[in-house]
């Protein structure tokens, strides 16, 4: 009796309710029609603009990533939504949608009722109503007169749009939790795949999230989302909508394949990667300078067209991956043998000379024992420590913790080695890969681009190219490897070492620079001047406008070794104008952007072209394509018998393509570098701390750690390429020369190659060294025949005591240095 009179209360307030809605409605429809009257309702919805992600594509059109602030959304057509989708969207949001007109007497006393019964809270607002309430209204103003106008404005959208037209604005307008608005980013966030692929279970677990994600998201609250999303399953079960066999299947699939492992704090946001996360944050400052201050990319929904190569990237990313935790490893290894051999030989002999001669100073056993207890500490004591912090709540402990972590994260940042890789076009500048570092989510650090590192002898050909112009130098050039002091204007002295300091005397410039030579690349360097060399190397790494900058570019004979600051970019950039005939290339990475209409509006690439054309004309020349080539045919060289000849051979030879380059390790081995090209492709590899003043040590180098990347990758990306050879252009000549000399041959000659230079700086003169050495071994003998008077001594003149075909030649098949190339300085000159 209490129940059914309770029942019929309800009844008669909801009934109330019912009629003071329609007074209202009706009495304020000709207030609200007075404020809207002259809406153009399709007019306003096809200006309406929701909040898209800029959309990030490769070469190949293939998405690399998304940008967007807090909104993540993506368009799709309703007649590519599956039909279940919309089945359980209508049942558990407006079942009589495809039979009202904007408003329901039946939803709204259905939810009425639902509120005083205690059932699962639900609008009364229909499909419509929300739509017109999200694009006209303020919904978070709870007032008779916001939702008078929410239901003008549902009339209107009922008048002048279909029903699928509605529903394809809610789909793709409406928030469903974790920053996804809209079913289709909403899908791929959740599941993983795109809405059209979406299954009963999951359609429902995506309608649930309309009413609250806070509480029904799978994620943060799986239990509370599996027991709504069974609910709207059996909605759609007693609608017709669905089988029950099919909904408990699908039920059953989508549970037993959650993962619950998934963290709690993922959104739309965190979860978006990028294919080249490094590339996409260069190609994002780019765009905000670009389009700076008229517009929103992380709303506008541009499309972004670039020139990075996925397929590149991922061959970048996988050498470069599996590299820094190989020479991290050998890195480590090394550090330990020498710790080793120092505690076992040096640190006995430090201690007795200190306890000798009472010298504090000297003692090393403390600080050796101070050293094991600090790596005891990280290894055993601090992981307890943040157990302990957890455990009990304890802000003393975990400060403890904290500070300890602290300490071990510099250590570690100190010791570990990174690095970067950039791999560009060089025939019209398209960056293809980008890889600025080991792990971009811990430090977004674009060492590829940003990183201000000395390039060691990777510096040497920018100013050979300046010897070559000038004519003053050749291949052929005859250099002096041996101990020389240089000085500079100011009367400084320097006098660099080679590797190991080894001395090869007399060689030819086309070796010295295959070998990485120190001595005589510095005699190149005061043949052209400092001013001379600092105009070629600043323009050629795109940093002509600060060649006047003494800090950066040392009027010293270090220069010269690389003494400078440069990112791996402006590496790539500066070899990139040796096989583009001397032409300088700027690299560029966005070639087009789209609004989300589908117009253009900026074309990056043709304006570059457009400006460099109009402006700089005979400026874009470095230098002669003639000068271009010999620098091309020096750095094949490199690879053939010099510096990087073990890692062709390593990774058995390139297939016939050519390949050109220079190894390069700096000051105290801090800095490894491989610098080279194809006719297709330059790429640039470093190596490195991101602390200075560390040492990789004297076996990772230029030639044995960044070489065998380099050549890894350049074998791998040119492996559907057809091999062709690097263009020659008029005015090279080749022409035979003595190996020893550089000069035209004589028949006293025994090893003569080919070399080639540019028309008019090919040797006139004959070879004098032997026709020398001959006239010198005759009058020796003639002065041992004089000196020599026992009648029984015979002295056989028919052949000279000093046959000069002993002597050693200069080898051009193997420089005997198993791949290390020499490093630019002795460090016990430092």
């Amino acid at each position: 009796m209490i129940r059914s009179r309770k029942r019929r209360i309800q009844a008669q307030i909801i009934m109330a309710l019912t009629i003071l809605c329609s007074l209202v409605v009706g009495f304020s429809t000709g207030f609200v029609l007075s404020q809207t009257f002259n809406t153009d309702i399709k007019g306003d919805l096809t200006n309406f603009e929701p909040a898209l992600p800029t959309q990030i594509l490769d070469c190949n059109g293939e998405l690399i990533t998304e940008i967007f602030s807090d909104e993540k959304r993506d368009i799709v057509p309703i007649t590519k939504l599956p039909k279940t989708l919309i089945l359980a969207l209508i049942s558990r949001e407006d079942l009589t949608f495809f039979q009202h007109h904007g408003f329901s007497f039946r939803g709204t006393a259905r939810a009425a009722w639902n509120v005083l019964t205690g059932s699962y809270f639900s609008g009364g607002s229909t499909l419509t109503q929300q739509v017109a309430g999200r694009y006209y209204a303020d919904r978070t103003d709870i007032s008779i007169f916001r939702k008078l106008k929410e239901l003008w404005y549902a009339f209107q959208l009922e008048r002048d749009l279909t029903k699928y037209e509605i529903l394809e604005l809610y789909a793709n307008d409406m928030y469903f939790g974790h920053n996804a608005y809209g079913v289709e980013a909403a899908s791929r966030f959740y599941f993983g795949h795109s809405a059209e692929e979406l299954t009963v279970a999951e359609s429902a677990i995506l309608v649930i999230q309309l009413a609250s994600p806070a509480l029904y998201s799978p994620i943060n609250h799986p239990e509370r989302a599996r027991s709504r999303q069974k609910d709207v399953l059996d909605q759609m079960v007693a609608n017709g909508f669905t089988t029950r066999e099919e909904a408990e299947v699908s039920f059953q699939n989508y549970w037993n394949n959650y993962d619950f492992s998934r963290s709690n704090i993922a959104s739309a946001y965190f979860d978006n990667e990028s294919k080249a996360p490094y590339f996409s944050e260069y190609v994002r400052i780019k765009l905000n300078d670009m389009l700076y201050g008229a517009v929103d990319i992380n709303k506008d929904g541009y499309i972004v067209h670039t020139t990075l190569d996925l397929g590149y990237q991922r061959i970048a990313d996988e050498i470069m991956s599996k590299a820094f935790v190989d020479v991290n490893e050998k890195y480590r290894t090394l550090k330990g043998k020498r710790l080793s051999i120092a505690d076992d030989v040096y640190v006995p002999i430090a201690d007795l000379l200190a306890l000798t001669f009472n010298l504090e100073d000297m003692k090393v056993a403390g600080a050796k024992q101070k050293k094991a207890a600090v790596d005891s500490f990280y290894t055993n004591f601090q992981p307890p420590l943040e157990a302990l912090s957890l455990l009990f709540g304890s802000n003393d402990i975990m400060s403890v913790a904290r500070f300890a972590g602290t300490k071990e994260s510099s250590r570690i940042k100190k010791n570990f080695i990174e690095g970067a890789l950039i791999s560009m076009d060089h025939r019209n500048g398209h960056i293809l890969a980008m890889v600025g570092g080991s792990d971009f989510e811990t430090k977004q650090y674009n060492r590829a681009v940003d990183a201000k590192v000395q390039p060691g002898s990777s510096i040497k050909p920018l100013y050979y190219s300046a010897a070559i112009s000038s004519g003053k130098f050749t291949p052929a050039t005859r250099l002096y490897d041996g101990p020389i002091v240089f000085y500079d204007d100011m009367g400084n002295s320097y006098q660099p070492l080679n590797y190991l300091g080894t001395w090869d005397g007399s060689v030819l410039l086309r070796y010295a620079l295959a070998t990485s030579m120190n001595v005589p690349s510095l005699q190149v360097l005061e043949g052209v001047g400092f001013e001379t060399a600092i105009d070629r190397i600043s323009k050629l790494l795109g940093m002509e406008d600060r060649k006047e900058d003494r800090v950066l570019f040392p009027r010293s004979y270090p220069l010269g070794l690389g003494v400078t600051s440069v990112a791996p970019i402006n590496m790539v950039q500066a070899f990139s104008t040796f096989p583009n005939h001397g032409k300088r290339i700027e690299p560029i990475a966005i070639t087009q952007v789209l609004d989300r209409n589908g117009n253009t509006i900026l074309e990056p690439e043709k304006e570059r072209l457009r400006e460099m054309q109009k402006n700089r004309g005979k400026d874009l020349q470095i230098m002669s394509p003639q000068a271009a080539y010999i620098m091309v045919s020096l750095l094949q060289s490199t690879v053939e018998f010099g510096t990087l000849r073990w890692r062709r051979i390593n990774v058995g030879g390139f297939d016939g393509m050519p390949m050109a380059g220079k190894t390069g390790t700096t000051q105290n081995w801090g800095d490894a570098w491989t610098v080279g090209f194809s006719p297709y492709i330059t790429t640039a590899v470093w190596l490195g701390f991101d602390t200075p003043g560390n040492s990789l040590g004297r076996e990772i180098t230029g030639a044995t750690a960044a070489g065998p990347i380099w050549a890894e990758y350049m074998k791998k990306v040119h492996a559907g390429l057809e091999p062709k050879e690097f263009e020659r252009p008029s005015g090279i000549v080749t022409v035979r020369v003595c190996a020893e000399s550089g000069m035209l041959p004589t028949k006293l000659c025994d090893h003569t190659i080919e070399e080639v230079f540019i028309a008019g700086t090919e040797p006139k003169q004959l070879c004098p060294i032997h026709s020398f050495e001959q006239e010198r071994d005759k009058e020796l003998v003639g002065n041992l025949q004089d000196i020599l008077t026992i009648e029984d001594f015979n002295v056989d003149t028919s052949d000279s005591l000093f046959d000069s075909s002993t002597l050693p030649d200069i080898n051009f098949s193997d420089d005997g240095s198993g791949g290390n190339d020499t490093p630019d300085y002795n460090p016990l000159l430092e």
